[in-house]
């Protein structure tokens, strides 16, 4: 049985950055790569919405597609995801864009094809929701942020 699954991709517009892919045998994100057809200078403190120039088609209402920051662009430069972690839902069939945001104090430019996130697939189950009276309790308990000495 293969643990694989069937993504449909589309191209969208002009080809200046390669179709996503996983760097290693281990690797758990594909690289995501900036579809520009010239540098973009992402000035400190700013965003941009940087196109990958691809669409894709997930197999089914329970999968998503999340979309993460590369850890070295984030830590050598200070560039990363403005949202955080961007969702694809399993509807969406528009282009993937990332919204990249320099938080460090110099200028980044990024290049035409430059790997500029990473795009993980996850299998999703729906809640169904159910009012109660108690929760169960745990070790935790109600302890919020920082109760657990961490």
């Amino acid at each position: 049985m293969s643990d694989n699954i069937e993504v449909k991709v589309k191209r969208m517009g002009a080809a200046y950055a390669p179709l996503p892919a996983y760097a290693t045998q281990a690797s758990a994100g594909m690289d995501l790569a900036a579809n520009i057809p010239e540098p973009i200078e992402l000035r400190a403190g700013e965003r941009a919405l940087i196109p990958t120039g691809i669409a894709i088609e997930l197999p089914g209402p329970n999968m998503m597609a999340l979309v993460f920051a590369r850890s070295g662009l984030a830590t050598k430069h200070g560039v990363n995801l403005a949202n955080g972690v961007g969702v694809i839902d399993a509807d969406y069939i528009g282009e993937i864009g990332c919204a990249l945001q320099n938080s460090s104090d110099k200028p980044y430019i990024i290049q035409p094809g430059d790997r500029i996130a990473q795009l993980v697939f996850v299998p999703i189950q729906r809640a169904v929701l159910k009012i109660v009276d108690e929760l169960a309790p745990t070790e935790r308990g109600t302890g919020g942020f920082g109760s657990t000495g961490q």
